[in-house]
Formats: structure tokens, C-alpha cells, sequence
């Protein structure tokens, strides 16, 4: 009979044990973590980390979080450093050095060296009386009362609050340096991110010969044309000085057809809805895609700081963008 293992029960053990080291570091948080900013703040180089095995892994997600959000940092292998890649730190660097232990000999080696740089050295260790915390200008305290694998044995909740001690430093940083969305967008021009926090309207919206513009006076059929010519399901109205006037969409051609409306008797400007929403060249395009859901439109005029028309974008113009 095959064996019958409670796994949710498990998994629920393995997390709550995680979520009680994640809560108890906190109480380890003291000036050195402060220092240990102001350090980084005040790094004219970059800041180097670096750790061995599993610590070596979270070293590598720290460095990869550091780079993201505004402080130019990267990983070091310790055994490479020590074969080489010392070359690569200066006196002007810091080194973030990470053993649970505080005792692993290619960290206190590659520690013990960058140290006579004059480098500073930012530990993290689970004991504040290892070799690496005496070796630290700042030393951050990464101890946990217990491992959530059962034997004690596998790195867990240790590498988790690594890690945790790890973002709470960027997140710092990144507060510190007024570090805005665009900034991060620059470091992630790539995917939806980058083009949710990157593309602005002025780059995707339509304009000169292909934006569908009539005057109020023109004719109802003359304006449908217009309309149906340009392929955007709308026509703005603009007035001869190019201030908006309204817009007109598929939406009130619907509606006129509902109202008995005497197509042939009216100019566009007389049912064209003239309290439309509008946005601007300038605007992100995450930020139109929030109030076209919000409004529930699809289609925004484009105006200047003095209501002059620039421009015109749809739904499916954001859509093609990558930001919706």
C-alpha cells in the first residue's frame, strides 16, 4: 500500500517557518543596516557581492535587485575572485560578503583581501561572532532559530532571509535616491514592463494626414466619411483655430439611428458629444489605458496645454504597443 503523506500540510509547515524567521529578523535591524546604506549611497564604484554555494545563488539575485533599482552592482564568485577576478574590485567598490556561517573560507579569504584596497565590506552572517562580522565595517545579521527543512540540514529559511535582508537594502537605497518608475523603465526596456513604463502617446498615436478631424459645421455624411476614411471608429471635432470642439464615434452614429435622427438636416457639430475626455502627448500609455477601462472608451483626442488637437489614439493602438 503505497504510503500516504500529508503535502499541503507540509508546505504550510515549510512557510510558516519562513514567514517566523522573515518576522524575527527584524529585531536584528540596528545602526549597522543604517551604515551599511549610507555606505552604499556614498560607493563612488560599484557594489560587488558575493557568496558561496547556496549564498551564492541569493548573492546573485541581490546583485540582479541592486542593478534594477538604481545601484550599479554585480556578482563575484569568491573561488573566481580568488583565481582572477580580484582584479575586477577597487578600493572604491564595496563588497556585500554573505556566509550563514560566517566562516567560509573563499568568503573570509576574498574579504580579508579587498579589504587592504581599503574597500568597505558589508557582512551578513547568522553569527555575529564569526570571523566575517569581526572582518565587516558593517555587519547584518542574518541568523534564524531554525532551518524549515526538518533535518536542519538544507538552507531554507536561512537563504530566505538572506534574500529578504537583501530586497529590504535596494528598497532602502532605492527610496533614499528617489529613484522614480522611469528610471526603472530604463533598466527594463524590454517586454511589456518597459513598454508599460516607456511608451508615451505622443509615440503611438495618430496625427497630420491620418488623424480624422471636421469642422462643426461639416455635413453629417461629409463627417461619417471622414470617419470611416481614417479607420479609427471616431472623428474629432475641432474649430478653426484647431481647438477641440468634440469628438464624434461608431457609438453616436448608433445612437443617432436609435433617436430617429434626420441625418440630412444636421451638421456634425450638433451631435457630436462635446464634453469628451482627452489626454496628452506627454501622458504614459499605461495611464490611458487605465482611464479608457475606467471610462469604458476606446478612443482619446490628443491635446496640447491649450486644447489644440495633436493627435488621436485607440484602444487598439495600445494593444499593438505591448501595454495592454
Amino acid at each position: 500500500m503505497t504510503e500516504q503523506h500529508d503535502f499541503i500540510g507540509l508546505a504550510n509547515a515549510v512557510i510558516d517557518a519562513e514567514v517566523d524567521a522573515i518576522k524575527a529578523m527584524k529585531a536584528n535591524l540596528d545602526s549597522s543596516f543604517e551604515g551599511a546604506c549610507k555606505a552604499i549611497l556614498a560607493c563612488k564604484g560599484r557594489v560587488i557581492i558575493s557568496g558561496m554555494g547556496k549564498s551564492g545563488h541569493i548573492s546573485n539575485k541581490i546583485a540582479a535587485t541592486f542593478a534594477s533599482t538604481g545601484t550599479p552592482a554585480f556578482f563575484v564568485h569568491p573561488s573566481e575572485a580568488l583565481h582572477g577576478d580580484l582584479g575586477m574590485i577597487t578600493g572604491d567598490d564595496v563588497v556585500i560578503a554573505i556566509s550563514n556561517s560566517g566562516t567560509t573560507e573563499e568568503v573570509i579569504t576574498l574579504s580579508s583581501l579587498v579589504k587592504r584596497l581599503g574597500t568597505k565590506i558589508i557582512g551578513m552572517s547568522g553569527d555575529v561572532q564569526s570571523p566575517l562580522a569581526e572582518l565587516s565595517d558593517y555587519h547584518l545579521d542574518i541568523s534564524v532559530e531554525k532551518e524549515a527543512c526538518p533535518m536542519g540540514l538544507a538552507p531554507t529559511s536561512s537563504t530566505t532571509v538572506t534574500l529578504v535582508m537583501g530586497d529590504a537594502l535596494a528598497v532602502a537605497l532605492l527610496e533614499a535616491r528617489g529613484f522614480t518608475p522611469e528610471d526603472f523603465a530604463r533598466s527594463h526596456p524590454g517586454g511589456r514592463l518597459g513598454k508599460r513604463l516607456l511608451v508615451h502617446v505622443k509615440d503611438i498615436m495618430h496625427r497630420d494626414d491620418a488623424l480624422p478631424a471636421c469642422l462643426p459645421k461639416t455635413s453629417f455624411k461629409d463627417a461619417i466619411l471622414e470617419m470611416t476614411g481614417k479607420k479609427l471608429g471616431a472623428t474629432l471635432i475641432v474649430k478653426s483655430d484647431n481647438t477641440l470642439f468634440g469628438i464624434f464615434t461608431d457609438g453616436d452614429l448608433r445612437r443617432c439611428f436609435e433617436d430617429g435622427v434626420d441625418m440630412t438636416q444636421v451638421t456634425i457639430g450638433e451631435v457630436a458629444h462635446q464634453n469628451c475626455y482627452s489626454t496628452h502627448a506627454d501622458e504614459l500609455g499605461v495611464n490611458v489605458v487605465n482611464l479608457m477601462q475606467q471610462k469604458e472608451i476606446t478612443v482619446l483626442p490628443v491635446v496640447d496645454d491649450n486644447n489644440k488637437v495633436t493627435g488621436i489614439i485607440h484602444m487598439h493602438d495600445l494593444l499593438k504597443a505591448g501595454i495592454v
